[in-house]
């Protein structure tokens, strides 16, 4: 199997080669680490990703177009929470979270009748929240995270035709405390604990999400058209929310 053709593989089980709206939910656990604190389990966490793959300009690329929404629950009664410790809980409305696709050798592990695509992303970028301006909110000047993912697909992705295959995903990411939180600089962090699936479409996702994201964000039902930048995340939005003050 060439390069090509392993990546597109990759693109039927994560999205559909002919450009049709996929979707793909998850929910799981946010455990709280720190030095000489035992672990805690401290959120649920569901959300979605809403994807579109479209052609790139540049040969063979392509353009992976998502936005995606996510929410701290409850551990226990798995509702959405709108505080935390009297702190307000600011979910996560990444609009848009899109990656542009070159072919690359794509780790892939061979379980009988399924295969696995694996990717992990170490992230250490200046933060958009400095210490200096953020001193509750930011645990450094530089972000660091850990995102891990696996995609599980029918061994069939590798000789079949079809845009789509059947997917389901795990996923674990390491990430400093969440802005909201507070934490300022205390030592330790947060690791998230998901598994989900490919849906066959929006109307798939649970109703209570579907009627949270019409409530608060409806365009988060669907994938982008078109490519913008730049990439928004948890942090940036964060910072949208709470600018900086000037004196």
């Amino acid at each position: 199997m060439t390069p090509d053709d392993l990546f597109r593989a990759f693109a039927r089980t994560r999205a559909s080669l002919d450009g049709g709206e996929v979707a793909f939910w998850w929910t799981g656990d946010i455990h709280a680490w720190a030095p000489g604190e035992p672990y805690r389990r401290l959120f649920g966490f569901e959300g979605l990703n809403m994807a579109r793959l479209v052609e790139d300009e540049a040969p063979g690329a392509h353009q992976l177009l998502t936005r995606e929404a996510a929410f701290y629950l409850d551990p226990q009664s798995r509702e959405i929470l709108e505080t935390w410790q009297d702190k307000p809980v600011v979910h996560v409305w990444n609009d848009p979270a899109n990656q542009r696709w070159r072919p690359f050798p794509v780790p892939m592990t061979e379980l009988g009748d399924q295969v696995c695509f694996s990717l992990e992303i170490p992230l250490a970028y200046p933060s958009p929240l400095p210490v200096a301006q953020y001193p509750q909110s930011s645990a450094e000047d530089t972000y660091r995270a850990l995102e891990l993912f696996q995609f599980f697909a029918p061994a069939s992705v590798l000789t079949t035709d079809a845009p789509s295959v059947p997917a389901t995903m795990s996923w674990t990411r390491m990430s400093p405390w969440l802005p909201w939180m507070e934490q300022g600089q205390r030592p330790g962090g947060l690791t998230f604990h998901c598994r989900g699936r490919k849906l066959g479409s929006y109307e798939e996702v649970p109703e209570r999400t579907r009627a949270y994201i019409a409530a608060h964000h409806p365009e988060f039902a669907h994938a982008p058209e078109k490519w913008t930048e730049p990439n928004e995340t948890s942090w940036t939005y964060f910072r949208k929310l709470n600018p900086p003050t000037t004196s």
